[in-house]
């Protein structure tokens, strides 16, 4: 019986279980031999969380890059972008960013310029929107046309209130109101460990208290950009073809080959009469 098991015999004896006595049967002594050596269970593989795996797209040596595996290959790739700030997908072709300094003033132009295009880009469709489903905005709520509304003595609409604003006006407000936040981020007034990501009272939410997670939203406002070069591509359509944004985003959206920028500037696209 304990060849039988695998056990080996000495002498004799088995010392894996003690034999069989009268009140045991051969069934539970098999049993009983089976179960006295059991072995350890493996360690369990520690799984990566989900925060990780995104974190390792876009920040590491591992990050994605401008371009797939098998047409890049990684050791292209210059030697000072090493993927710890967001949006570096270790493409520089003309070696801007060489230098420490230059690295971090392009990064702040490019984040600050990013998020005054997403500004524009809701004053160019908000009104033209508002005007499409009913609200009152204006007699034309279009983007290029507010500032000859105003030289003509105009005043703006909107949802059916005037409101008692010339062009004079309206730039000198521009001017302080926004020449005057740009002065106060850039000589630091409110005294802000990190003046790109300040968090704290602008991030009244409390959705960048995490800071994996704060690391993937900077990864996903940069990648903003690139609607924004979508929307510079329609307000250049409006100006050529005079029509509003929201009606030339909705032509691209339903013939994007047929009516695009190229297109337009070409002259094949249809383009709404003027005088």
């Amino acid at each position: 019986m304990s060849e039988m098991l695998g056990n080996p015999l000495r002498s004799g004896v088995t010392r894996s279980a003690p034999p069989p006595t009268a009140t045991s049967s051969p069934a539970t002594f098999k049993t009983v031999a089976l179960f006295s050596k059991k072995k350890a269970a493996p360690p369990k593989k520690a799984v990566a969380a989900p925060v990780d795996d995104e974190l390792a797209k876009w920040y590491g040596p591992d990050r994605r890059i401008f371009l797939p595996e098998g047409l890049l290959d990684r050791s292209e790739i210059p030697a000072y972008l090493t993927g710890e700030v967001p949006g570096d997908y270790g493409y520089d072709p003309f070696g801007l960013s060489k230098k420490p300094d230059d690295f971090a003033k392009y990064q702040a132009y490019e984040l600050i310029h990013a998020r005054w295009a997403m500004l524009g880009a809701a004053g160019f469709i908000i009104p033209e929107a508002f005007n499409k489903f009913g609200a009152n905005c204006g007699p034309e709520a279009v983007w290029f046309k507010t500032g000859a509304l105003l030289l003509d003595g105009n005043t703006l609409n909107y949802f059916g209130k005037n409101i008692p604003i010339n062009l004079i006006f309206a730039v000198i407000a521009e001017v302080v109101l926004v020449g005057g936040a740009e002065y106060y981020r850039i000589i630091n007034g409110l005294d802000l460990e990190d003046k790109l990501h300040p968090g704290g009272p602008f991030d009244p939410l409390g959705l960048a208290k995490d800071p994996d997670q704060a690391a993937i939203l900077k990864v996903k406002e940069i990648r903003t950009v690139d609607l924004q070069c979508l929307q510079c591509s329609v307000s250049s359509s409006s100006l050529c073809n005079r029509r509003r944004s929201v009606e030339n985003l909705a032509k691209h959206l339903s013939d994007p080959y047929g009516n695009n920028l190229l297109t337009v500037l070409a002259g094949s696209a249809e383009r709404a009469p003027t005088l």
